[in-house]
């Protein structure tokens, strides 16, 4: 009979990737059936496969490699889904927490070692680096919560990347010295080279970000491209003396703003990180753990204990300091303490960078216990940190639920979107995604309308391949898409009628920019769609991809509060704000400013706005020499016959013709009270020229005015 042990530990790779991908699979199910963090399922699973375990698998070159990905990937998604308002906000907090979190259990860890395990100083010191540090193992779990924005949170993720390089640099100190450096002029080249690294990164990444993204829109690329910026910060980062870890962080701080959250391209990157790299890196980490050894006699259990305890207790001084000092409610503190308190691959990676180091009488630096005890504390700490930030997540969203009152959910939302043109339908769409109320989780409708004459067959079917396009293109980020090809005599009749059908709220529609379709500013259809509709509609003209803007500047016409709209447009360009995480300045009267500057602190108090006064609607050329390339502007304008229409809006065509060639450009008709006019009327035409013909003649005088003085 063969022997079932002489097949294990699985060596060939496919078999390998097989068992990795059942664990995967697997332990979220059986973890939350025992109602158990899923994080700790893989965790755990990696001990039992494990070379410490039952043998099925060997840690090979993959575990190594994938692991490294996955905890460079947990250090990128929680900066790159970090509030960095909130970081600005809570700059000075950041900085109180991190140096607590840091040094509490550095000094509580030194003094434990050195009475009760008997460490040296210089190990101590290690151990108390080490328990300085945290990974933020349990960050998944915040993401499944959707807590990435609250304060907890946002100061838990600085202050690790801040202990964390206080951490790095203690022990790259604590090695130089024992390496017969550490002097003055080591100190001065460290601080050189870090400095160097983050003036390279901060001046060079932003521009190729911006230049790649403009010039690439291919999704495939993009993914690729975010991964070479992660892994060369990673690796310029080992340069110059810090671990990958630090360079992963700081690579999503900088690309944070490019990237917005409701993104196809940040919904891929989380996916791909989720599902394969992160759990790899779990796996990977189980793996090493030795549980065997807390039985094997000596004084390891007695190492674990003093370790796992004391550094555990310091972490949770420092959070609930931290949270009574700042007044936020215990919840908070239960959150932040959970987020801190994980030790994982950092961990490993500074106790084996003292391996082989000796102290000046002769002593190991780090013996075998300290290294055993270190590698199992990590299982301890990530159970303690997932349990903690499980059922703190879960107390804050009671909590929030309790107190918040929201009445976005009776909003009538539902948001139109017809397409035309392959090379601008999916920056209509991704607008749309990040106008829309993620809460109230509606899809949204696309449309194509083609005109019924003989080529209609082959217009309809290049509008499917349109809008197959833009569902695969809103699938990235999780967005249902409903579609309609319409045959119609009339495009503008065609967009209404399916506006009805739909029960749509709203229309976001692209401002032509081929010049061969139409000479007229509005275009051969939109003029005639914003008379006959009285709701909301928002036409785009965008010449750079949404995610490389950096600001939008808004004019609002005076009386702009009365019209039924106003919150409307309002909260739209809001959301559109938070989501690129840029800056948004409005250009209106004093009193429009009040209302809108009460609706933002009320509804969006993280949105970055500033507040400009505009008198007069004739200023408003005037803008034009303070919008760059990368910023949106954008134009609130008004039906005529409505309370916010002035005679100057008439001129609007020419003057954004005149002065906006270019730019990228937003035009918004608020709502309107009132039916929507399908049908021409005396009282109002369904249809009015742009150009009037008292305009028309005045023109032509001032053309011929010469034949007048003859």
């Amino acid at each position: 009979m063969p022997n079932i042990a002489s097949y294990f530990p699985i060596t060939d790779p496919t078999l390998i990737f097989f068992v990795v991908l059942l664990i995967i699979l697997f332990a979220p199910i059986i973890m939350g059936k025992l109602r158990i963090p899923h994080i700790i399922g893989m965790v755990l699973a990696g001990v039992l496969v494990g070379q410490y375990g039952l043998n099925i698998l060997e840690r090979d070159a993959s575990f190594e490699l994938f692991g490294r990905v996955g905890l460079y990937y947990i250090m990128f998604l929680a900066s790159l889904e970090m509030d960095m308002d909130g970081v600005k906000k809570y700059k000075n907090r950041i900085i109180v927490f991190g140096l607590l979190t840091c040094f509490v259990p550095l000094a509580i860890t030194y003094f434990t070692s050195m009475a009760l395990l008997g460490y040296n100083s210089a190990s101590s010191f290690l151990v108390g680096c080490i328990m300085a540090s945290n990974t933020l193992v349990a960050y998944p779990i915040i993401s499944r919560y959707g807590l990435q924005l609250k304060p907890s949170v946002t100061l838990s993720v600085g202050s690790t990347m801040l202990s964390l390089l206080i951490s790095l640099i203690l022990v790259a100190g604590i090695v130089t010295a024992h390496k017969g450096g550490g002097d003055t002029l080591f100190w001065i080249g460290f601080a050189v080279k870090f400095a160097a690294y983050c003036a390279g990164v901060i001046f060079l990444v932003p521009r190729l970000t911006r230049w790649f993204l403009r010039r690439y829109s291919d999704a495939v690329m993009q993914f690729i491209f975010v991964l070479a910026i992660l892994f060369l910060c990673a690796a310029l980062a080992d340069l110059v003396g810090l671990e990958g870890i630090f360079g992963a962080f700081f690579a999503g701080i900088i690309l944070n703003r490019y990237i917005p959250h409701v993104s196809p391209l940040m919904n891929r990157i989380e996916f791909i990180g989720n599902a394969l790299f992160i759990p790899y890196f779990l796996i990977g980490v189980g793996m090493l753990i030795n549980l065997r050894l807390l039985f094997a006699g000596g004084n390891i259990i007695w190492v674990v204990i003093c370790i796992v305890v004391f550094g555990t207790l310091g972490k949770g001084v420092a959070a609930h300091l931290a949270c009574t000092l700042f007044r936020m409610p215990i919840s908070s503190g239960h959150m932040m303490f959970g987020l801190t308190s994980a030790h994982a691959a950092g961990a490993i990676a500074m106790i084996m960078v003292g391996i082989g180091l000796k102290t000046d009488d002769g002593q190991l630096l780090v013996n075998e216990s300290m290294l055993n005890g270190v590698v199992i504390m990590i299982l301890f700490t990530c159970i303690i940190s997932s349990m903690m930030t499980e059922w703190s997540a879960q107390r804050i969203v009671m909590r929030d639920k309790d107190v918040a009152h929201d009445n976005e959910t009776h909003d009538d939302e539902r948001i139109l979107v017809p397409v035309k043109y392959p090379e601008y339908a999916n920056q209509l769409i991704a607008m749309a995604i990040m106008m829309r109320n993620p809460k109230l989780n509606r899809g949204i409708m696309a449309l194509n309308v083609v005109y019924d004459d003989e080529n209609m067959r082959s217009y309809q079917e290049q509008g499917r391949r349109l809008l197959e396009q833009v569902t695969q293109y809103a699938a990235g980020s999780d967005v249902k898409l409903q579609t309609q090809v319409r045959v119609a005599a009339n495009i503008a009749n065609g967009i209404k009628h399916a506006f009805k059908e739909f029960e749509a709220s709203e229309i976001l529609i692209g401002m032509y920019m081929h010049a061969n379709v139409s000479p007229k500013f509005w275009g051969q259809f939109h003029q005639s769609l914003f008379n006959g509709l009285n709701r909301q509609i928002i036409m785009a003209r965008l010449h750079h991809p949404l995610a490389t803007l950096r600001r939008i500047e808004v004019a609002v016409p005076s009386r702009a509060q009365y019209e039924p709209g106003f919150y409307r447009w309002l909260e739209r360009l809001s959301r559109l704000t938070e989501n690129l995480e840029c800056r948004i300045i409005f250009h209106g009267r004093g009193d429009t400013l009040i209302m809108i500057n009460e609706f933002v602190r009320n509804h969006h108090p993280q949105m970055r706005a500033e507040y400009l006064s505009m008198e007069h609607w004739n200023e408003m050329p005037k803008l034009a020499s303070t919008i760059q390339e990368d910023h949106l502007f954008v134009v609130v304008t008004a039906r005529k016959g409505t309370v916010s229409y002035k005679n100057a809006q008439e001129r609007l065509p020419e003057e954004l013709t005149k002065y906006f060639t270019g730019k990228n450009l937003m035009i918004i008709f608020p709502d309107q009270f009132g039916d929507d006019k399908t049908t021409m009327t005396f009282a109002q035409p369904l249809h009015t020229e742009e150009q009037s013909a008292y305009e028309a003649i005045h023109e032509w005088l001032q053309r011929h005015r010469h034949w007048f003085k003859k």
